[in-house]
């Protein structure tokens, strides 16, 4: 069963065109601390007035899930490591977390 986004749960359930297995890494980026979150003090204003009280802090950040062909050895991990740093994150103001799932893990 689908994710309500769309997105199978976890990697077995996606298959490329030839039915060989892929890897899913997921990189999570999100500003560093000490960084002003404009976005997240707009929701977090956004939940007090909805009525969820008691919000002390919201953050907002982006999650990237690649899907990759085939096994992930560690010079694909290596290159998805720099690539999350260079290209995924702005290193001067995000932090980012990269991490692959196991088969049956979910999202």
């Amino acid at each position: 069963m689908p994710s309500p986004l769309g997105l199978p749960r976890s990697f077995s359930e996606v298959f490329s065109r030839d039915g060989v297995p892929v890897a899913r890494v997921i990189v999570d980026v999100m500003l560093k601390p000490e960084i002003l979150d404009p976005q997240g003090r707009a929701v977090q204003g956004a939940l007090g007035r909805l009525g969820l009280d008691g919000v002390q802090d919201v953050r907002q950040g982006k999650q990237f899930v690649i899907d990759i062909d085939g096994e992930l050895d560690a010079d694909r991990r290596a290159t998805l490591e720099r690539l999350a740093s260079e290209l995924l994150s702005n290193p001067v103001i995000e932090d980012y977390r990269m991490r692959v799932l196991a088969d049956g893990e979910t999202l």
